[in-house]
């Protein structure tokens, strides 16, 4: 596939998920990101582990790969020189400072307009930085609780729970990359730049969108389902021998369908449980009557039964089962050489364009690894880049 964004230059200023996500993004697209990271320790997500994998954790590796690193000090006047020339080069640069550290290295809008008329300024903010939470600090969990999903996760009657990935923060990377193409496409109009901002709260109240327009015209917010869904019967995870199977019949056709392969003719035809909103309303004797049945079959039996059917259904699969599935090794992992992990392989975009998934430029760097050459391509010589380490600027 040709790469669509080739020849943007990209700054990547960004750590921990969210920004990197987006970075990543733009890179599988063929951009040319450049991850600016603090010399040492470099990104944060590099060390939340274990799970690690070739000694960058693997939260790390699966959000930054094809950038290259420059591990640089920004808070010392050398550092930002060196900043200053990269953002003279970059269509796109990434933040997500604190307000207060992003106006501290000239990050800002107001700040970097008059200089830069023509760059694409993305910031990814906990909150409104103009609101009330401003200052509040933004790690997923906590956007999943204020937002009210946390409120719908989990087994009816426990307590809430947290969604089982980094859905605020991989959703607000999401949403930045499509703020940018969006941003980038108007450019190529007008010639001028644009500040695409993203936060997490509206990130978090975006996917819980249906639950609040459902909360304002009944007044009464929903309540954990596990599995389930408020509107629809049957819709869940079922007990089989052997693990559980999602079946989602969400239709008075599918429910017969789904009654009649397990023998459940008289439950099909009883006029309780006709349509939809009865069945919602007789919940928990439709649920227990399908729990009954589905118990004496294995996931595999059940859904070959349902599949036959017609029924949409789906084992519960734990990772290891996901990763083994030759369709997934076929289609959503992609290989690229890595000099510390030699069976590297990471799960690649989820686009394709004329039947094609982009292909992984380069694995994630290490920390600084190419500080040097981009430092080169920005014009520095190499006794100022000697000079530049001998300063602890960039690392030796």
């Amino acid at each position: 596939m040709p790469s669509s964004l080739s020849g943007l230059r990209v700054v990547d200023l960004s750590s921990n998920l969210a920004g990197p996500y987006c970075g990543q993004i733009l890179a599988d697209l063929g951009a040319e990101v450049v991850k600016v990271e603090r010399p040492g320790t470099g990104d944060p997500s590099r060390a939340w582990a274990p799970p690690a994998w070739g000694g960058e954790g693997t939260l790390f590796l699966s959000s930054n790969r094809g950038k290259r690193s420059l591990a640089l000090e920004l808070g010392t006047p050398e550092g930002q020189e060196v900043l200053g020339r990269l953002l003279a080069q970059a269509d796109v640069v990434i933040q997500a400072f604190r307000p207060d550290v992003a106006e501290r290295f000239g990050l800002t809008e107001s700040q970097l307009r008059p200089h830069h008329p023509r760059m694409i300024l993305c910031s990814i903010t906990a909150f409104d930085p103009e609101g009330p939470h401003r200052d509040r600090p933004g790690y997923d969990p906590l956007l999943q609780a204020h937002a009210g999903l946390m409120s719908v996760t989990g087994p009816a009657g426990g307590p809430p729970a947290r969604v089982g990935t980094s859905i605020v923060d991989m959703g607000a990377g999401m949403w930045a990359a499509l703020g940018v193409l969006s941003a980038l496409r108007t450019r190529d109009r007008t010639g001028r730049g644009h500040h695409v901002r993203v936060s997490l709260e509206d990130t978090a109240l975006a996917w819980g969108a249906y639950h609040l327009q459902g909360t304002l015209a009944t007044g009464e917010p929903p309540a954990p389902m596990g599995t389930g869904l408020r509107m629809i019967v049957p819709y869940g995870a079922f007990p089989a021998s052997d693990g559980h199977l999602m079946i989602a019949a969400g239709t008075d056709t599918l429910f017969r369908r789904c009654c009649e392969s397990m023998g459940l003719d008289d439950l099909a035809a009883d006029p309780r449980f006709a349509t939809n909103p009865e069945r919602v309303r007789h919940r928990d004797e439709v649920e227990s009557a399908l729990a009954t049945a589905t118990r004496r079959h294995t996931r595999a039996e059940l859904e070959a039964l349902l599949t036959e059917a017609g029924v949409p259904c789906a084992r519960v699969r734990d990772f290891n089962e996901v990763a083994a599935d030759p369709s997934v090794l076929a289609g959503a992992f992609r290989r690229e050489p890595h000099p510390e992990i030699p069976d590297y392989r990471a799960v690649g975009l989820p686009v394709a364009i004329d039947g094609e998934r982009p292909e992984f430029t380069r694995p994630p760097p290490s920390t600084g690894e190419h500080s040097e050459e981009v430092l080169a391509e920005l014009g520095y010589s190499a006794d100022e880049i000697a000079a530049l380490r001998t300063r602890g600027i960039v690392p030796g």
